[in-house]
């Protein structure tokens, strides 16, 4: 699983955290980091975040995407 997810290239400045939980995956991004992403970064930054989450399903996972909030 993590294979797949490896091959993918995350834009400059932003990357995700991948947690495991018994019976799913979470796929968390930094909000702080999204925002300091320009408009087109954040577009990719986005289509990151659905084609990792699409990898590890097509790995047989249950996937949560989430974001960590601006406190």
């Amino acid at each position: 699983m993590m294979k797949a997810v490896r091959t993918l290239s995350p834009p400059n400045g932003f990357h995700v955290d991948i947690f495991d939980h018994d019976d799913f995956l979470t796929v968390r991004a930094d909000e702080v980091e999204f925002y300091k992403l320009v408009h087109d970064q954040k577009i990719a930054a986005v289509e990151y975040m659905i084609k990792v989450k699409s990898a590890l399903e097509q790995n047989g996972a249950i996937v949560l995407l989430e974001r960590n909030p601006i406190k």
